[in-house]
């Protein structure tokens, strides 16, 4: 985690951008803009952080905000309420918040509205489920395809499982509940690109959770980083030499 925060730290020093922004009155979360350009709007990577929902914040979650901006790409990193204080049901409502903030008023920050790509880690993979999905966006008011690509690293995508262990002492979902906060068992008729990736050594759950959500977001195999694990492997994303790098870089010159 402090390795998180340090990297962060050095990435945005002296980098131009927006922070601390309120994209939504109800609950007064703010999201930092990274990497922001003179060169016209720039495609946006809203990064949702990890730590099962209960821990972490943009602070920590900026440490590719540097090598993407090198590439013409901006970066998104929003807060989010944590559990026990907000519902699963509230958090998902926020980070698909900043997602219509992107949308927006993305303009107006140096973001291009048309070229939103998604991602996150661990419960941030979740999150980023939870936007890749169908039947939100009515709501927002937004496009159907609003996301254009995500890029969920080491996701929970059934979270049903979630109901039998210690994490639910914070976000206390019953089976239902954590069913329709589920992106595997959600609507999926349009598919955006996307890249599901994992952790070679990451944990037996986490593996088979992306192995059986990524044939089923269409995309195939699920991309299995070498010699990382659960906590480093999200960290390649400010490495331009790694794999999951070139993954995401590809997903964003497609648009």
């Amino acid at each position: 985690m402090a390795r998180y925060r340090a990297e962060s730290e050095a990435a945005v020093d002296g980098l131009p951008g927006h922070p601390g922004i309120v994209y939504d009155e109800p609950s007064g979360e703010r999201l930092d803009v990274w990497g922001i350009g003179d060169d016209g709007l720039r495609p946006a990577f809203v990064f949702l952080h990890g730590g099962y929902w209960m821990a972490l914040s943009r602070a920590e979650s900026s440490f590719m905000a540097r090598a993407l901006y090198e590439q013409g790409i901006a970066t998104v990193v929003p807060d989010y309420t944590l559990a026990p204080k907000a519902t699963l049901e509230e958090i998902v409502r926020q980070v698909r918040a900043s997602v219509a903030w992107v949308h927006r008023h993305g303009r107006e920050h140096g973001l291009d509205p048309e070229r939103i790509v998604v991602g996150g880690s661990s419960a941030g993979g979740h999150l980023t489920g939870m936007t890749m999905v169908g039947g939100w966006q009515e709501e927002f008011g937004l496009p159907a395809d609003v996301v254009k690509a995500a890029m969920p690293f080491s996701g929970l995508f059934d979270i049903r499982p979630i109901t039998r262990i210690y994490v639910n002492e914070y976000v206390k979902l019953d089976v239902e509940r954590a069913a329709a906060l589920s992106p595997a068992l959600l609507p999926r008729e349009r598919r955006c690109p996307a890249v599901v990736a994992v952790a070679e050594h990451d944990g037996t759950g986490f593996v088979e959770q992306s192995r059986r959500f990524a044939p089923l977001w269409g995309t195939g195999e699920a991309m299995v980083v070498p010699d990382r694990d659960h906590f480093d492997v999200v960290l390649d994303l400010g490495d331009p030499a790694s794999a999951p790098f070139e993954a995401l870089l590809g997903l964003v010159r497609s648009l």
